[in-house]
């Protein structure tokens, strides 16, 4: 279909949905979910709303403060080669939304001026509308839009593709890389090509990080040998195990937030002295059990957007782990199921589908190894003796706003927004 054509299609498409009608073709479900949002927010469709940018100063602290900055070479050497002759931009922007990085062709740059898509500006979904920054934050995932999708009419001689960008050290969202052009110039394969960039720079940081624990190893083995036989461990800032004595390795020891030097108890150690190292902690674990460490309450914070956590309180103090996107949607569905369900059920309320079961339980695996005594399994469900509380955002459709879960999409819609979206 030419580009041409293809705007007219999907500007029917939006008038149609906007205004409650049956539209000449469904909108992809990301953008559908997407436009749900927009209209339950309140943001206008035909109003090019900006917020204040960031100054000079502002913006340098936040380049100099993010994991971002060590993915740009990886970026730049994937994307900028192209976009010159292809009529696009770059833009690489924080997990708030805020634009901090933006090179390519110079006639894109001037056009992406007067949409205010400049370093420093708010490309948050809530501000901006459906576009390839914002909902890509939003979705957790990459995210073509083309067009008349983006839900702002002003911007719809644009196209864009973003693929979110993590921190494999953690899972933590640091933000979205982004390409950008007219609509006349943009290939359906660039989304690939994006997220295959993508990919590569969070390989970037993930060799550095493996660099970092191989240091870190050459501190603690000698330490450790010392301290033969007792039990101990040497990790780094984020958990990840540079080297044991006395147990079996863990990949990683999930450590709470405000760690630091002093006893602790872990949920996968036990009570343990914690001891500072030039790049990490060293965790010297007590011979006799922690008494009365088993969990007793457990919250489910699911209030604030990209923010899910699962904090764990007990006789031996408490401990909060932020949550992946799967993961959420998994404690959010056995939150919902006191009774428990079985590996087909929790398949089918995910991915309407009770077949994929081999998914779910690798995924529920890694997730109970996080959550030692507080899920249970045959039926999974959380354990017998264990408080659950679940708290929700305030407003329904900020339910886990990134899940395509049946489950989910029903309990978002429980209380729907103005203005119907098929």
């Amino acid at each position: 279909m030419e580009p041409r054509e293809a705007t007219r299609l999907l500007k029917g498409v939006r008038a149609a949905s906007l205004a409650g009608e049956r539209p000449p073709a469904l909108p992809r479900p990301e953008i559908a979910e997407s436009w749900r949002r927009m209209l339950a927010r309140g943001v206008h469709p035909d109003r090019d709303a900006r917020s204040r940018l960031l100054s000079a100063a502002e913006t340098e602290e936040r380049r100099q403060g993010s994991p971002l900055r060590e993915m740009l070479p990886v970026l730049r050497e994937g994307l900028l080669p192209a976009l010159d002759t292809a009529l696009h931009i770059m833009v690489v922007a924080d997990a708030d939304g805020r634009l901090l990085w933006r090179e390519g062709a110079a006639p894109i740059l001037r056009a992406a001026d007067r949409l205010g898509f400049g370093v420093g500006a708010d490309w948050d979904e809530a501000v901006v509308g459906t576009n390839g920054v914002g909902t890509a934050l939003v979705a957790r995932r990459p995210v073509q839009v083309f067009s008349a999708e983006h839900f702002v009419s002003s911007h719809h001689e644009w196209t864009c593709a973003g693929a979110p960008l993590h921190d494999p050290r953690d899972g933590r969202l640091l933000g979205v890389v982004d390409v950008s052009g007219p609509l006349a110039t943009m290939h359906p394969a660039t989304l690939a090509w994006v997220t295959s960039v993508a990919r590569l720079a969070e390989r970037e940081l993930r060799v550095r990080h493996l660099e970092s624990l191989e240091r870190l190893r050459a501190v603690a083995a000698p330490l450790l040998a010392r301290l033969h036989p007792g039990r101990a461990a040497a990790v780094d800032p984020h958990g990840w195990t540079a080297a044991v004595s006395g147990f079996a390795p863990p990949e990683r020891i999930p450590l709470p937030k405000g760690f630091g030097p002093g006893p602790v108890w872990l949920p996968q150690l036990g009570q343990c002295a914690v001891e500072p190292l030039p790049g990490g902690w060293l965790l010297r674990v007590a011979e006799a059990p922690a008494v009365g460490a088993a969990a007793s309450r457990v919250v489910l914070d699911l209030s604030r957007p990209r923010a899910w956590t699962a904090a764990v309180y007990g006789a031996a103090g408490s401990w909060s782990l932020e949550l992946t996107p799967r993961h959420a949607e998994l404690l959010f569905l056995l939150a919902q199921s006191p009774r428990g369900r079985t590996a087909a059920e929790l398949s089918e309320e995910l991915f309407g589908d009770p077949t994929r079961t081999v998914t779910v339980r690798a995924e529920l695996s890694r997730v109970r190894r996080h959550l030692a005594g507080v899920l249970a399994h045959r039926p999974y469900r959380f354990a017998e003796d264990v408080e659950v509380e679940l708290v929700r955002p305030a407003d329904p459709a900020g339910l886990l706003p990134h899940s395509t879960a049946p489950a989910v999409i029903r309990a978002r819609l429980g209380s729907p927004g103005p203005g119907v979206i098929p």
